[in-house]
């Protein structure tokens, strides 16, 4: 069962190039997996480096939105007024589309590197920041009332309580704007890139559609793809290695 993904997907490529080759699909329209191979292998260092700088962006946000997610949620868990302050405009934040703002942000921020973080960041915040406030919620009642009755202290009872109920919800969270973080990145170099700042995978992307090199198109999406699921299952694997650690899996 563990190879069926892999003879999955085998057998989707060579549908996929039978069809093209058989149909007499000009490469210039879709092109067959073995063109997209030759245009990877044509330049995997430009290819190559463009994925890293896009995944630098993409780990930075994730990084700064655990930060602020989980700080936000602790804050909003430990005070009322915290949470009728933060919670209307994290939902806010979460609605509003990235296309529409990325230029904004781009424009008032000038420093593109920062400007791609905070737009990844934005997309990739929301998860962290509900999961975490969901998951400092959730510690037993009767363990609440416990920590009471020894007069234990809001914050002794948040560290010793709340923090270590909420902490699979955290790393489910994590794994969850790891894409988004990635996600978001992506949409911010395709802004950034439409006003000249040549940087990212995204940008080839583009590049290369403008060009019509559909190949080069293709093999950047392809490694976008391989990069965002490698990402998940190494996220995955992380926190799951986390709770085993602490007994919680």
């Amino acid at each position: 069962m563990k190879w069926a993904p892999a003879l999955f997907g085998l057998l989707a490529l060579a549908l996929w190039e039978a069809a093209v080759r058989i149909g007499g699909v000009p490469v210039y329209e879709v092109p067959g997996p073995i063109a997209v191979v030759g245009a990877f292998l044509a330049d995997p260092v430009g290819l190559l480096t463009a994925l890293a700088s896009t995944l630098f962006v993409t780990f930075t946000a994730l990084l700064v939105a655990a930060i602020l997610g989980g700080a936000m949620a602790v804050a909003m868990s430990a005070s009322r007024l915290a949470q009728a302050a933060i919670q209307p405009w994290a939902v806010a934040l979460q609605v509003t589309p990235l296309p529409a703002i990325a230029p904004l942000i781009i424009i008032w921020v000038g420093e593109p590197f920062i400007a791609l973080v905070v737009c990844a960041t934005i997309v990739a915040f929301f998860p962290l920041f509900a999961n975490t406030a969901s998951g400092l919620a959730s510690a037993p009642p009767e363990l609440n009332d416990l920590f009471r009755l020894y007069g234990a202290s809001r914050w002794r009872t948040m560290a010793l309580l709340r923090l270590p109920a909420a902490l699979p919800y955290f790393l489910s969270g994590l794994r969850i704007s790891g894409g988004l973080a990635l996600v978001g990145a992506v949409v911010a170099e395709l802004v950034a890139g439409s006003g000249g700042f040549a940087s990212g995978l995204a940008y080839r992307i583009l590049e290369a559609s403008f060009r019509l090199e559909m190949p080069r198109m293709f093999a950047a999406l392809v490694l976008l793809a391989l990069a965002g699921v490698l990402l998940n299952f190494g996220l995955g694997a992380v926190g799951g290695a986390i709770l085993r650690r602490r007994g919680l899996a």
